[in-house]
């Protein structure tokens, strides 16, 4: 069935039933990140309140009524470009959190991910966009600050109380609180100037390497239980 076809089952009311294997309307993982890859470019050229519905479908390779079958409007769209960008980070993160190894190590690693994933230019501009728009849409922000069970510092929370209980920390009275620390101790000095573009390039590894590095000494001189 093509683009236009769906569409037209779609404002007749009826949501037509998979066929010959392929997905029915709305639930195509193909053609749903399609459409975010599109939508992603154009924010990320245009800017998030210049951007249209018009601008994505053409950048999409899709129809206007297909788009509308998948999402309900930018906001809708945006909101879903970040929770695949998320995604894709938390589950590298929560990958490295459970690996068994010196706790050093594994600070280290979560750092260097968590670190240069919030300042790529990506996730830059896009806390920029919500900036922009963060006073008309607050609800569009909340998406992008929401806590939750799979975000990098519940996550890393969770991994803290449970280094403390193995004995490998000392006791924390705020472990939330400590976890955010971690996270601003690894971009000390370099966040800022990305997302105000003072710094208009991505830090380089070796920045980031040394950042991550101290912010694990500071850590563990603090928290350390040695021996870990």
């Amino acid at each position: 069935m093509s683009d236009l076809g769906e569409a037209a089952d779609i404002e007749d009311g009826k949501r037509p039933e998979g066929c010959g294997g392929r997905p029915a309307a709305g639930e195509d993982p193909v053609k749903r990140e399609q459409i975010l890859d599109g939508a992603h470019r154009v924010f990320m050229r245009m800017g998030f309140d210049a951007s249209s519905m018009n601008d994505i479908t053409r950048e999409a390779g899709v129809s206007k009524g297909t788009l509308y079958v998948y999402f309900r409007n930018k906001e809708d769209l945006f909101a879903a470009i970040i929770q695949r960008q998320k995604s894709k980070i938390f589950e590298k993160l929560r990958e490295i959190l459970e690996e068994d190894r010196p706790l050093a190590e594994v600070l280290h690693d979560f750092g260097t991910a968590f670190t240069t994933h919030l300042l790529s230019e990506t996730a830059i501009r896009g806390q920029r966009i919500v900036i922009g728009v963060i006073d008309r849409m607050p609800e569009l922000a909340s998406t992008f600050f929401q806590t939750g069970t799979n975000t990098g510092p519940v996550m890393l929370c969770n991994f803290l109380e449970k280094q403390v209980a193995r004995g490998r920390l000392k006791p924390i009275e705020d472990p939330m609180m400590i976890s955010r620390q971690f996270g601003d101790l690894c971009m000390a000095g370099l966040y800022r100037p990305r997302l105000f573009g003072e710094m208009r390039e991505p830090p380089s590894a070796e920045r980031i390497e040394k950042n991550v590095a101290s912010a694990v000494r500071l850590f563990l001189g603090g928290y350390g239980a040695g021996g870990a």
